[in-house]
């Protein structure tokens, strides 16, 4: 409940500087984003299938620890979305990865609703002029619609066998 309130509180804030930041500059428009990353490896993923009554699945499984992490910022508005692949996610990528979102549309002020993962919220992360960061409350990951289509891509992968990182990024 404190947490809630905390989050509440802290949202009419946030909301009152993104509309001094908006009266302060020249954005030609505002898009909503919800920005997340996932990782997406060489190992199979599994998933129930279906089969006859008494007839055990059979799948092929592949164990590698080759993955990519995906980044991903989707708008519910406009449906538009803005990606990047890494070996690894840190502080230094989540900066590159504001910087080329920025670069992206620069005339679009970016209002990005991200989770509470640790290399968001350091002191020094540069966060780009036409970039607004909105953080929902921790351990809420439901908030995040970005996490549902981590599942549908998942869900479209799953039992399938990769050989390299470049056929399963294709």
């Amino acid at each position: 409940m404190k947490t809630r309130k905390r989050f509440l509180k802290n949202l009419v804030n946030k909301l009152e500087e993104c509309r001094i930041i908006l009266n302060k500059n020249n954005f030609k428009s505002v898009n909503l984003y919800f920005q997340d990353e996932s990782r997406f490896g060489l190992i199979t993923k599994q998933k129930r299938v279906i089969t006859a009554k008494g007839i055990k699945a059979i799948g092929t499984y592949k164990h590698s620890y080759l993955y990519n992490w995906l980044w991903g910022s989707f708008s519910p508005i406009t449906g538009e979305s803005f990606c990047m692949t890494t070996q690894s996610v840190c502080k230094e990528l989540f900066i590159k990865y504001l910087e080329d979102f920025s670069n992206h549309k620069p005339t679009e002020l970016k209002i990005i609703i991200i989770d509470n993962a640790a290399f968001h919220s350091t002191k020094d992360v540069i966060i780009p002029q036409n970039i607004f960061l909105l953080p929902i409350p921790p351990y809420c990951p439901e908030l995040n619609p970005a996490e549902k289509i981590w599942q549908w891509m998942k869900d479209k992968i799953a039992m399938k066998i990769y050989n390299t990182l470049a056929e399963l990024n294709q």
